[in-house]
């Protein structure tokens, strides 16, 4: 593992996005200027010889003056500075320019007090900038210090409403912007507020104004003011309209950070810390109106042994101990129907092929062989390994396709079906010809096989990878589809991050042991590998880089962090490693703060694509990531944009995004956090750890971040010894699921 390459502090006149030389990556190009030249092979972390210690010889090096380390640390410290003067000269153009506008203003820009806060907190959200899971989130990260943001971009002049399917009328839109404002709530906020509540949406907000909850960033105390408003003294917080809405709003905000169903004590200690003076009666009247729904689930008991019964002749048993559980309808349901499905592809194995699969385990050899004999005996099997082991279950669908089989693979992004479709075995062919494609496509409909005229997918074999990003109800609809006797097989690392959405199904069946299970013993190649590997069973330690394909370059501050990543981007790696800015990518913990995805964008874009962000803050070239629904990301460009809306190329398919739903869905995308960019993989990543950051790591974030590089791989560390301490001792927070309870029922262990 090296320090920095070397690197000149300005980009030279030619542009960024051209590769060096063949033999760059081998033997870097000297800068011109002796400012960067540590010694090869130095330890940039003291004597602890990994990423653990944060003080000594490296650090003083990391600009490497040739006048010593004071030095260095002025010209780095006053280098930092300009670099973010030159954001807020950005940031003041900005606001100039918004000043200066003539036209339509977007509605609720000129509000004040509690309505432009909740307008905010609503818009933080459906942009992604703020997380949604305040209450049950699975990490709790150190308040951070308020840091100047990039301001707010300015909005194309909205386009007339026009009322299509499925969009709330536009009577109804107007009714309830009329109590919005009588309530003091943001006016904006009417059409959410019209399609989630559906016709007389103006007279159910009326009669139950905690109804507001139902919007995404919506807090309880912004539903009490809106109460109060509207109601007057009618109201209070012993109101069991409010128990039962902060009582969804919980459940809710528990699905965002994973959970399908709370325990009941969980679930009334939050009651309680929301100000509700009688949290049983709370659920019970939820319950009563059926706006939830309880299980009580029999604990497994951890000695393997049955319960004691009374006394021989009594003929009576001791019951066994429960747990209570709440959760929402549509989470309870998905579970509960993914269990079924999964118990049906267990227990109705098809004879049908069965002579196909013997001619296909025969075939198979190597490493592959016994994954395709594993998935030629049963229906469903699970496959773990990390990059490398995709590899098997390409192999597994080239034989099954082979010896006749209807078989498809999916992955959870575009970007792994590209990679699973260039495999060995495929490289003549593109991902349909191959039978690759992605969950989204395949349950839309746009991609795969088709469905028979009862509904189902017309297969043999479904091989699911990136399997630990399945949510309940994408795993139950892909489980739904399938035909009786069909297989199928769930591969993916189960060391990176679960889904964003609630469950953790690949998880949950590992813990289940419900089929047969079978790990992948290739391991990824290279020094990125190995390092990602040892994060992997919680030990951070020194690689040997010699071709610095991992870098490590220390900082002091999240202003220093922003300057070195665009260095890096811009410069470092494109000439010192031979690749261009436009096939790295920034990981970063979090949206906001002074190095947050937010700063470290505004930043890279001014060096990589300055612009006045014509097109609602956006302009043509732009790298942008979108999000076509909750928990998928997907990378694109900006192309151009008119009356219709953005316009981008995503994965190489042209995308329209109307301007009303652009600020929810698009922002820029040179920098991501480890969750949007869970599912692809770069040829180069500059993961950034700023100091304020070390409460949000986790040895998750950590491995999913770090295994997104493939062939370079720098780490702007702030975080000291926070990083090794997270590889080591913070895992994944536990989710509270049903599944496993579920499939004890119905799945014998072992399958």
């Amino acid at each position: 593992m090296s320090t920095e390459p070397e690197t000149t502090e300005e980009a030279g006149p030619g542009t960024p996005d051209t590769p060096e030389a063949p033999g760059a990556e081998t033997a870097p190009e000297p800068a011109p200027e002796p400012r960067e030249s540590p010694a090869e092979g130095t330890d940039p972390h003291g004597a602890g010889g990994g990423f653990g210690e944060g003080e000594g010889e490296g650090e003083g090096k990391a600009e490497g003056a040739s006048g010593g380390d004071g030095d260095g640390s002025a010209g780095r410290l006053s280098e930092a500075e300009a670099e973010l003067a030159a954001q807020r000269v950005e940031r003041e153009r900005i606001e100039r320019r918004k000043a200066e506008k003539q036209g339509a203003i977007e509605s609720g820009t000129k509000l004040s007090g509690t309505a432009a806060d909740l307008l905010a907190a609503v818009r933080a959200v459906e942009s992604g900038e703020k997380p949604t899971a305040t209450v049950f989130a699975e990490s709790a990260p150190a308040p951070r210090r308020p840091a100047p943001e990039p301001a707010r971009r300015p909005q194309p002049t909205p386009a007339p409403a026009v009322v299509t399917s499925g969009a709330p009328a536009q009577h109804t839109v107007e009714s309830v912007r009329g109590v919005l404002a009588e309530g003091g709530a943001p006016e904006a906020l009417a059409p959410q507020v019209a399609a989630a509540l559906g016709e007389g949406a103006d007279s159910a907000l009326r009669e139950d104004p905690w109804q507001l909850l139902r919007i995404g960033g919506v807090r309880p105390d912004q539903a009490d003011g809106f109460a109060r408003a509207l109601l007057g003294g009618a109201c209070g917080p012993d109101d069991e309209r409010r128990g039962r809405a902060v009582t969804v709003w919980l459940l809710e905000q528990a699905a965002l950070a994973g959970h399908t169903a709370l325990d009941l004590p969980t679930l009334t200690a939050a009651l309680d810390r929301q100000g509700v003076p009688d949290p049983d009666a709370a659920v019970q009247d939820t319950l009563a109106e059926a706006e939830a729904l309880a299980f009580q689930d029999a604990l497994e008991d951890p000695t393997g042994t049955a319960p004691q019964g009374a006394d021989e002749g009594e003929g009576q048993e001791e019951e066994r101990p429960v747990r209570v559980l709440v959760g929402l309808e549509r989470y309870a349901l998905a579970e509960e129907s993914l269990a079924d499905g999964l118990a049906r592809l267990v227990n109705s194995l098809s004879k049908d092929a069965e002579q196909a699969w013997q001619a296909a385990a025969d075939a198979a050899s190597g490493d592959t062989a016994e994954l395709v004999r594993a998935v030629a005996g049963h229906g469903l099997v699970l496959h773990t390994g990390a990059e490398a082991a995709r590899a098997e279950p390409a192999a597994l669908l080239d034989a099954a396709r082979a010896v006749g089989l209807r078989a498809f693979a999916v992955c959870h992004t575009p970007d792994g079906r590209r990679r699973l479709a260039a495999l060995p075995g495929g490289a003549d062919a593109d991902a349909a010809e191959r039978g690759v494609g992605t969950v989204a496509g395949l349950l839309s409909g746009a991609e795969g096989p088709g469905r028979d005229t009862d509904g189902a997918l017309e297969l043999d074999l479904l091989i699911v990878l990136d399997a630990p990003q399945l949510d309940v109800e994408s795993a139950a609809m892909l489980v739904e589809s399938l035909p009786d006797g069909a297989r199928m097989v769930l591969s993916g690392d189960p060391a990176v991050l679960w889904s964003a959405g609630p469950g953790r199904v690949f998880a949950d069946l590992l813990t289940a042991r419900a089929c047969p299970q079978i790990a992948s013993r290739v391991p990824d190649p290279g020094p990125i590998g190995e390092l990602v590997s040892g994060i992997g069973i919680g030990e951070l330690s020194q690689v040997e880089a010699p071709g610095k394909e991992v870098v490590i370059v220390p900082v002091r501050d999240a202003g220093e962090a922003v300057h070195r990543t665009v260095q890096l981007v811009v410069d470092s790696v494109p000439r010192a490693i031979g690749i261009p800015a436009d096939q790295t990518v920034v990981i970063t913990p979090g949206h906001g703060g002074a190095a947050g995805t937010r700063a470290l964008n505004a930043a890279l874009k001014e060096r990589l694509n300055p612009g006045p962000g014509r097109f609602g803050g956006f302009d043509p070239g732009d790298r942008i990531a979108y999000a076509p629904a909750p928990g998928r990301t997907v990378p694109g460009v900006v192309v151009n944009a008119d009356t219709e809306g953005l316009h981008l190329a995503c994965a190489g398919a042209p995308v329209v995004v109307p301007r009303e739903r652009v600020e929810g869905s698009v922002r820029h995308g040179w920098a991501l956090t480890a969750h949007q960019a869970v599912g692809a993989r770069w040829p180069a990543a500059v993961v950034v750890l700023p100091g304020d950051a070390a409460q949000a790591l986790s040895r998750p974030w950590v491995y999913t971040a770090f295994g997104r590089a493939e062939r370079h791989l720098s780490v702007v560390h702030g975080v000291e010894q926070a990083l090794p301490s997270a590889v080591a001792q913070t895992l994944a927070k536990p989710r509270t699921t049903r599944l496993p309870t579920l499939l004890r029922t119905q799945v014998p262990a072992g399958g």
